[in-house]
């Protein structure tokens, strides 16, 4: 994809034209011009020559009358700051410096304000009169020559927007007006008074001269507002400090945050800005993420935590190390999802776009009519060209144009405020037109990390001390089952000794002594080698594997000691964000490869049936799921990226928990930084809200059109309603302020706000049938309708054997640790067969798949392909 500064666009038709130019040069797949932005970007043909390409678009674009240049950061950064609008503001008053004593001159009589003698009467009194209101409006046309310029372009290349349609109206009554100064002159040198009465009060001059003023205002407004769409994405750049603090040496040096390289060192000291994205090296402190996630909880960081650039550190000095700097950055790539989100199309848009297309001709034509019509009615040359003059001024293509942009932007803004990033405008309209939501568990319901849960001990061993045995004994472990009870003894605070003779039994558990005695700790087969088992410590064990939790059993110098229970938890939001879904009409399904058991008891914790929850299943059959759900209606998947790629892909919507490096997930329409699932219904609130804002525009868009054309041309002239040219440049300026600011109120909307949630009342527009289509082992050549095919077909598959599994949660982490390796589509883990059958979309190296296993301290044995 390439980025375009597009120059001397002026409305929705210019953008039109621009784009319809575009899309005729080969090897262009496809583009989108922003009206808003000036801005283009083009997706290349895979075979096409970028540098080629960008010379023959840039030749077209000229050839249109327009400018355009390969965007840069530089240019990027400056098409958010507002030159417009102080340009315009100077024009405005040099306008008025010349507009207001030329109403003065030609209308101030009318209102019984003083007029010197010269101007009145015939003779050279009305010469003199005419004079003075054409050297008065010839100033006027000049400071405001760039609606005739582009006009003139507009007809030269036979694509005419509204600057045409301005340069006509106002052209025309410039024209007339010196028309009448001859006929004046005809009158004089023929002794004709009542030929020179009669065009001395025909003079259009003030006309030509209000219609460019007025719209010049208008041009104003709107650029002042349309400078506010991009009030989001200003203030994150503005977040991004300019300097850090580098150790080089051994010593602190102060340098520009584009001279930090991966790898560096850097000091943030409490109340700073963190300049890079990287992880703490030292130090304990909190910091403020709601810059990037709207959060605005402080985070505990401590060394091994990761940091963003543009949050606040808030307590202890941090000494970090830099892993993403410049472009790479959280930060910058938020900024360019919510540019790019901006730059793209809505669906909506595309009608707006077919009118604007030929809107002007169209408009052009309707006032030739107007003004023969009249004619042929026996009205006088004046009223039949004051109705057509009205016709040409008051028309606004601008307001189509603006209508669904202005929302686009302004909603991406709010998005990225609270957290939400929308990749394009398409993403953020269809969004809230979802049916049903499938969600991952792990990772999304629940923390995706094992934890504690329940904790029985026997009569000589309380819970307290059998946390504290336990937690010696698994110091020495780097199972995540043993970081999850040391987690939880260091919060209760607990002391323990390591033990001594530690020795780790592959697949079963450990052991170890404490103070001589022998403890262990693992399965239930493997603690009857150390001691017999109670019925009670039993049945606990069995109660918790019924309810998807991993008992972990202990004993303690031969006799049993307790068991301890560890399960993936549910977050705190999840089941009040599935609530929030429902309120929304949304159909709520949970897909895990875990077991039925803990499946549905993680669905009822949550509120979900039996009915709403589906086990056992790997990434191709989520993919599988979601195509049976879409033949019901649209469907969001919401995921962590990685192992729901194909799933991701599929759906309407895909939808990503997670924040850093995985902010910019391909497969995903949606990205959701704070990995906080309450964020899907606000994701949905939020394109509601720009969908229902959208309409609104459009509507009063076209409402204004078809309401004022009629009107100035005439229709209503029966009633006595007619229309002057002045009041109808007035009220087209007007039509495009007020969808702009319309779209502004939307940054006063509370995506997380779920008062007035409701199920939508207004049906999705319709959308291809989803494909029938067979998909094996994650691969489907067919997608549906504007989605890209991300995932590969698979050619081969691998079987690890792998020593050190002994759970559930030992499948889970084996299993992300495969399925993060480039090539690898799906891993299917079994800890109690000892074996991981990866199915790869290629060849790759068995030294890579056991790099991957062993990172996460299991051993592999061999690998069979």
């Amino acid at each position: 994809m390439q980025r375009y500064e597009i120059t001397g666009m002026s409305c929705a038709a210019c953008a039109s034209h621009v784009e319809k130019a575009v899309a005729a040069v080969p090897g262009v797949a496809s583009v989108a011009v922003s009206l808003l932005t000036n801005s283009m970007q083009v997706d290349y043909a895979p075979d096409a020559d970028p540098d080629a390409t960008a010379k023959r678009i840039i030749h077209a674009v000229d050839a249109a009358g327009y400018g355009a240049s390969l965007a840069t950061a530089e240019s990027e950064n400056a098409e958010l700051e507002d030159t417009e609008t102080p340009k315009l503001k100077r024009r405005l008053i040099a306008s008025l410096c010349f507009l207001v004593p030329l109403l003065y001159v030609s209308m101030g009589h009318m209102i019984g304000l003083p007029l010197g003698s010269v101007f009145h009467g015939g003779g050279w009194h009305a010469i003199l009169f005419a004079g003075t209101q054409l050297a008065l409006t010839l100033p006027v046309c000049w400071i405001n020559r760039a609606f005739f310029i582009s006009g003139w372009k507009g007809i030269k290349t036979r694509a005419p927007g509204m600057d045409t349609l301005i340069a006509l109206g106002a052209g025309a009554a410039l024209v007339y007006g010196v028309f009448a100064i001859v006929m004046i002159c005809v009158g004089l040198a023929t002794g004709n008074d009542d030929l020179v009465m009669q065009y001395r009060h025909d003079l259009y001059f003030e006309s030509a001269a209000m219609i460019l003023t007025l719209i010049t205002v208008g041009k104003t407004l709107e650029a002042y507002s349309k400078g506010k769409t991009t009030d989001a994405l200003k203030s994150l750049m503005k977040l991004a400090p300019q300097t850090a603090c580098v150790l080089r040496d051994g010593e602190q040096v102060t340098v520009p945050v584009s001279e930090v390289n991966v790898g560096d060192l850097f000091l943030v000291r409490p109340g700073e800005s963190i300049p890079v994205d990287g992880t703490v090296a030292e130090g304990i402190s909190t910091v403020n993420e709601a810059a990037l996630t709207g959060e605005s909880m402080p985070v505990d960081k401590f060394p091994g935590s990761p940091v963003s650039a543009a949050t606040i550190n808030q307590n202890g000095a941090l000494t970090c190390r830099a892993e993403r700097v410049g472009q790479d950055t959280t930060l910058s790539q938020v900024i360019r999802l919510v540019r790019d989100a901006a730059a793209t199309k809505a669906p909506l848009a595309k009608t707006a776009d077919k009118v604007s297309g030929i809107f002007v001709p169209t408009v052009i034509c309707i006032a030739v009519a107007t003004f023969a019509v009249w004619m042929l009615l026996g009205q006088t040359f004046t009223f039949a060209l004051a109705r057509g003059i009205s016709v040409l001024v008051i028309s606004c293509p601008c307001a189509l144009g603006l209508a669904t942009p202005v929302a686009i932007m302004v909603g991406s803004g709010v998005g990225a405020k609270n957290g939400i990033l929308f990749k394009t405008a398409a993403s953020l309209e269809t969004t809230g037109y979802t049916d049903a939501v499938l969600l991952d568990k792990t990772g999304t319901v629940t923390t995706g990390e094992p934890n504690v849960v329940k904790i029985v001990g026997t009569g000589n061993v309380p819970e307290k001390f059998l946390l504290s045995l336990a937690a010696g004994l698994e110091l020495r472990s780097e199972h995540p089952l043993a970081r999850a009870i040391l987690r939880r003894a260091d919060t209760d605070k607990l002391s323990y000794t390591t033990v001594t003779d530690f020795e780790a039994i592959p697949g079963k558990g450990l052991r170890g002594k404490v103070a001589g005695k022998v403890i262990a700790g693992g399965n239930a087969n493997f603690i009857r080698e150390y001691c017999d088992l109670p019925d009670d410590l039993q049945k606990a064990g069995d109660e918790m594997s019924a309810d998807g939790i991993t008992p972990l059993y202990f004993s303690l110098a031969g006799k049993a000691a307790g068991v301890i229970g560890v399960s993936d938890v549910v977050k705190e939001s999840s089941k009040s964000a599935i609530a929030q879904m429902k309120a929304l009409g949304l159909q709520v399904v949970m897909l895990t490869g875990d077991n039925a058991a803990a499946a549905r008891h993680i669905g009822a914790t949550v509120g979900l049936d039996a009915d709403h929850v589906i086990a056992g299943v790997l990434p191709a059959g989520k993919e599988a799921e979601v195509r049976a759900l879409q033949k019901q209606g649209r469907v969001a998947m919401v995921g962590d990226g990685i192992n729901d790629a194909p799933a991701l892909t599929r759906a309407e919507t895909g939808i990503a928990i997670g924040a850093g490096a995985d902010v910019a997930l391909d497969a995903a329409d949606v990205v959701l930084v704070r990995s906080d699932l309450a964020d899907v219904p606000a994701a949905v609130r939020l394109s509601r809200a720009v969908v229902r804002n959208i309409h609104q525009n459009l509507f009063w868009a076209f409402f204004y059109n078809a309401i004022c054309i009629p009107l100035a041309a005439g229709a209503f002239t029966g009633l006595g309603i007619t229309l002057n040219p002045m009041i109808a440049s007035a009220a087209m300026s007007l039509s495009s302020v007020c969808v702009v600011t319309n779209a502004l109120r939307l940054n006063t909307f509370n995506p997380r706000n779920a008062a007035h949630d409701a199920p939508p009342k207004r049906k999705a527009p319709a959308r291809e049938p989803v494909p029938e289509t067979t998909c094996e082992s994650g691969s489907c050549p067919v997608q549906p309708a504007d989605k890209t095919n991300k995932t590969e077909e698979i050619t081969m598959k691998k079987t690890i054997h792998i020593e050190g599994m002994m759970c559930g949660h030992c499948e889970a982490t084996v299993k992300k640790a495969l399925e993060a390796v480039d090539g690898v589509q799906s891993a299917e883990v079994s800890h109690e067969k000892g074996t991981a059958v990866v199915a790869l979309t290629h060849d790759v190296a068995d030294a890579d798949l056991k790099a991957a296993v062993e990172a996460k301290d299991y051993t592999v044995t061999g690998i069979d392909a």
